[in-house]
């Protein structure tokens, strides 16, 4: 996938695809998914069927005909085209996937204990299977026995392994992934066709894009559109004969395609596969359309403290010394205790006591020290030498440390591990035989940037929620810290999905992430349901977005992409309905002016002929869709802003763009086409 993730829009390939899938596209079976483009084509064929019954008869004057059919043609083609561009983006991604896809060998665990060799696709939904390094992984599965590290860059396009293990949250393995070192025994959960790489080809390639209700309710709209001026050009034409200016098959037809919505309907398919196609380019892969508005309309954010809004490693934020110490002296001890300790915490107490004290790391080994390792008995580790005996943990660790040594914690000592802890902190006490030398204030860090991130989604209507397990205090501190809007402190399962419900009872739609088997009930119960993809298999079955990178922030980078989906459905559709005033000064004008002068003054476009009027409308019409391409692509820059703002911008540029552009677009086409004398 990182192969496709860095193609161009204009992508030398997938135009060539696309170019050849407009004429595929031609097929009215195919058209009659949208309504707005294949009333385009059938004026296309009448004008067609008119323009070769009169090259039968010898008629004189068809070039305006021929180019009207021609225009007429190119405006279903580039309707085509766009949505081809935007389906090929998704058909060269599948095309990665299904080199991932490869048949392999696996090696099947019979009852008995032995193995079989059998190809991957006999495997079925239980089956036991031993992979060792260098091999691929046949199926989707569980690891049940054994750890080992997994190329997984087929599938996140991510060249770093990642460490799969029985038991926990990261014990999900894909098929088509390889293992690089030890031994594991994986649980096949999928049957053929029906893996996690086989649903990703289908969805990235389009061939299961289901419409969205508001999409569903935008094609019945732009339908009744074109329903009522296909009845108004019927009914026009009478009226023409009755006031003597009786109009050909082309201007009546030339004039119900300007009229009715083509921009939006030629694009509206292509905004909603691009959509989707914005997520897969993000490592995300949305389960349906609906999925994807669900984003762009969600009211509540749930987010997990640890590894979303927090790092996910408390780190060494000070040293508070005990009185009668001196903070060299407890960063000293601090940095000697913690020099054996390989977790992120004992990594930053030592970079700590390095950055503030000047205490350069020291080789336990060159010390004949002698490292005590944290016990979930004693809650302490520690270190032995010269005589000195270091000790750090838990406060009431401590204090029986130093109980069973003849000593005390002073009163000062408990007072600033209440301190920390109300804080938000994680309070370490650290102690020399007999003497307890100070506190180390380990603090949750919050990832720069999220207080403005959530500043942003508070603009635009959005509640965020932090989830944590944590105690009220520390949680309350931190959601202080971080922005958010609200917390649930000391949360379980069941508090998750009631929370979600009591949400979705007042109306609104709530999103989610969450990786392990436990969250799959609040994965399932949100609208929105992102599952980590090293989560477990229930997580992901539950959710309907799965993310390949596994990051939980993205969670918020999902809600943007939904929103900028509606944002640009919502602004072509603006721009198109807004084309049509232009269309109307440049056509009616052009139809009767010569029997009623006075529409004369309607052509303030001064359009050189009615032929010209209505060619420049008609050549306009078809190029404004190519023109948006990109747009509909790429989408309508994202901007965070309240509903009420963003209606006013839309109106502003697209509305009031969508009424200029074509007068300006449609005198420049006309002033073209008469210089070199086309009409």
């Amino acid at each position: 996938m990182s192969q496709t993730k860095k193609r161009s829009l204009w992508d030398a390939q997938i135009v060539r695809r696309a170019l050849v899938d407009s004429l595929v596209k031609l097929d009215p079976r195919k058209m009659m998914k949208n309504p707005v483009m294949f009333v385009v084509e059938i004026g296309s064929v009448i004008t067609s069927i008119y323009l070769f019954r009169d090259l039968a008869t010898h008629k004189n004057a068809l070039g305006f005909d021929l180019q009207i059919t021609l225009w007429l043609w190119f405006t279903v083609l580039f309707a085509n085209f766009a949505e081809a561009m935007a389906e090929g983006r998704g058909k060269a991604q599948a095309d990665a996937l299904r080199r991932a896809k490869a048949e392999t060998t696996a090696v099947r665990l019979r009852i008995d204990g032995t193995t079989e060799n059998v190809p991957s696709s006999d495997l079925r939904a239980g089956d036991l299977c031993l992979c060792v390094a260098g091999h691929m992984i046949p199926g989707d599965g569980e690891i049940i026995e054994g750890v080992a590290s997994v190329d997984e860059s087929a599938i996140t396009g991510e060249s770093a392994p990642v460490i799969r293990e029985a038991g926990g949250d990261r014990s999900a393995v894909t098929g088509g992934t390889r293992v690089l070192s030890d031994e594991i025994k994986v649980r096949i959960t999928s049957n053929p066709g029906e893996t996690f790489l086989d649903r990703m080809i289908a969805l990235v390639e389009g061939a299961e894009r289901q419409k969205t209700p508001n999409e569903i309710a935008l094609n019945i709209l732009l339908a009744g559109l074109t329903i009522i001026f296909l009845l108004a050009v019927v009914t026009l034409q009478p009226i023409a004969i009755y006031s003597t200016a009786p109009q050909t098959i082309f201007v009546l037809i030339s004039l119900l395609v300007c009229l009715i919505p083509t921009t939006i309907g030629g694009l509206l398919s292509a905004i909603g596969i691009a959509g989707m196609d914005r997520l897969v380019q993000h490592n995300v892969l949305a389960m349906s359309g609906r999925a994807v508005e669900a984003a762009g309309d969600v009211n509540t954010l749930l987010l997990d403290k640890t590894g979303t809004i927090t790092l996910g490693n408390r780190q060494a934020a000070e040293f508070i010394p005990a009185p009668g110490v001196s903070k060299d002296q407890l960063a000293d001890a601090a940095q000697l205790s913690s020099l054996p300790d390989e977790t992120p915490e004992g990594r930053s107490i030592v970079v700590l006591a390095k950055e503030q004290y000047g205490l350069r790391g020291r080789e336990l080994h060159e010390l004949n020290a002698e490292f005590v390792p944290f016990s979930a008995t004693t809650r302490m580790s520690g270190v032995n030498l010269d005589g000195r005996v270091i000790r750090k943990g838990a406060a009431d660790a401590i204090a029986r440390f130093l109980n069973d040594n003849g000593g005390k914690l002073p009163d000062e000592v408990r007072t600033a591990v209440e301190t920390v802890a109300r804080t938000g902190g994680t309070p370490l006490v650290v102690a020399e035989n007999r003497q307890a030398l100070g506190v180390i204030h380990l603090k949750d860090i919050v990832k720069g940037g999220m207080k403005e991130r959530f500043h942003q989604l508070r603009a635009m209507g959005i509640k965020t929620i932090m989830i944590t397990g944590d105690n009220p205090l520390t949680a309350a501190a931190i959601a202080r810290e971080a922005g958010v809007d609200d917390f649930l402190a000391e949360a379980k399962p069941k508090d998750k999905m009631d929370l979600i419900r009591r949400e979705q009872a007042e109306g609104k739609l709530v999103a989610m992430t969450g990786d392990g088997t436990n969250d799959a009930p609040a994965l399932a119960q949100a609208d929105v349901g992102v599952a980590m993809n090293t989560g477990t298999q229930a997580a992901k079955e539950a959710g309907n977005m799965v993310d390949l990178d596994s990051n939980p922030t993205k969670l918020i980078e999902i809600v943007e992409i939904g929103k900028q989906l509606l944002m640009t459905r919502g602004a072509l559709t603006t721009f198109s309905i807004a084309n049509d005033v232009a269309k109307y000064f440049a056509i009616i004008p052009a139809m009767f002016a010569a029997t009623f002068p006075v529409l004369g003054a309607l052509n303030i476009m001064h359009l050189k002929t009615p032929q010209s009027a209505i060619l420049s409308a008609v050549i306009f019409n078809a190029i404004i869709i190519i023109g948006l391409i990109p747009l509909a692509l790429r989408g309508v820059g994202y901007k965070a802003m309240s509903a009420e703002s963003l209606l006013r911008r839309n109106l502003i540029i697209y509305g009031l763009g969508g009424i200029i552009a074509p007068f300006v677009g449609i005198k420049l086409i006309d002033m073209l086409i008469t210089a070199i004398h086309l009409a």
